[in-house]
């Protein structure tokens, strides 16, 4: 399921006046209820909650980055982040970074993990190419939608 999908039933519970709306798709479950003028999102998918400072991996359908081109550097693309969290560089403080500057990345390499109240988020290319810049720093808060990569495509 989309971003913008889940955004919409968030709008849909807030204005229509329901307090709970359920979705399905396949094995991604969604539950939006308001609880005392509060929208809350559950995510019923199947994941690992973090016990440790430590990423872990989800189980539930991962991330993909939201790509755009830069108007400043046309031959680039910015990959940006679907979500807001934690920006982390590798699956674990002793692991070695998911990319570095001059990697090669193609479609569905993971480039790295967004953690969002303790779930962590594989964030995953859906273009090739070469990582030109990293535009954030290890274990920094991201916004929805902000620069991550600069990447130069294939």
């Amino acid at each position: 399921m989309e971003l913008k999908e889940i955004k919409e039933l968030i709008k849909l519970v807030s204005e229509a006046g329901v307090s709970e709306v359920e979705v399905e798709r396949g094995d991604f479950k969604i539950a939006i209820k308001k609880v005392d003028g509060r929208t809350m999102v559950i995510n019923q998918t199947p994941q690992y909650i973090a016990q440790a400072p430590a990423p872990v991996m989800s189980s539930a359908p991962t991330g993909v980055a939201v790509v755009t081109e830069t108007p400043a550097a046309s031959n680039f693309i910015t990959v940006k982040s679907p979500m807001i969290g934690t920006y982390y560089k590798s699956s674990s403080p002793d692991k070695a970074p998911f990319l570095q500057v001059g990697d090669e990345i193609k479609p569905g390499q993971v480039l790295c993990i967004i953690e969002a109240m303790k779930l962590f988020n594989e964030i995953e290319s859906e273009i090739s190419g070469r990582i030109v810049k990293i535009l954030v720093e290890n274990a920094s808060p991201v916004e929805y939608d902000q620069p991550l990569f600069l990447v130069e495509p294939k």
